[in-house]
Parts: structure tokens; sequence; C-alpha cells
């Protein structure tokens, strides 16, 4: 049986949700330090490509989006695609910054590892 895109698309929802969790309950966890913390915000912002990360995935996905939303509005008038394109860049530029910020209040030399 083939899953439609939209069944394979909440299966993967459903893996980032249970990713997320996990990280939430070590986070839960109580013995996590100002130095862990960080690293593991820093974790979300960079994983293993500076330009990469949870968050500049999150907004490339968003991104992604608001090309196709371009190109099927009805009117081509934005009402789809500015806001999320807006939401692209809030989760970058607000969201992704006070990742960065928060990291660097934690453990300001963790950002030489």
């Amino acid at each position: 049986m083939t899953r439609t895109r939209l069944e394979r698309i909440r299966a993967s929802v459903g893996i980032a949700q249970l990713a997320l969790q996990q990280i939430e309950d070590d986070l839960n966890a109580g013995d996590v330090d100002q130095a862990e913390l960080a690293a593991i915000l820093r974790e979300l912002i960079e994983d293993t490509d500076p330009l990469g990360g949870f968050i500049a995935s999150l907004a490339q996905l968003v991104t992604v989006a608001a090309r196709w939303a371009e190109q099927i509005e009805p009117d081509r008038d934005g009402d789809a695609s500015c806001p999320l394109h807006e939401a692209a860049a809030l989760i970058t530029d607000h969201a992704g910054m006070r990742l960065i910020w928060a990291a660097r209040a934690l453990d300001p030399q963790g950002e030489a590892e």
C-alpha cells in the first residue's frame, strides 16, 4: 500500500515530535548544568553544519512552503506566502538568535568547542 504525501508528512512530524520530547525529557532530568544546557541550545542551532541545525532546517522548510504558496496562491497576492516568509525570518532571526544569546550567557567559553 502506497502512503499519501500527507500520511508521510504526518509520520515525519510524529517522529520529530518524539525527538523533541526526548530532548525535553533530558532537560527535565534535573541534573543539567549551565554548560550542558548551553551545549544543548547550541545543538538546536548549529548541529554539525554551522548553517544548519534544527532551527535553520525548520526555517528552510517554511521557506519552501512559502515559495510553493507563491506559485499556487489563487490571486498571487501574497496572502499565504508573505506570512510564511515572515514566519521563516522570525524563526531564524528571533528564535535562533535568542537561543544563541542564551547559550552565550550560560557558557561563553563553550562557543570554542
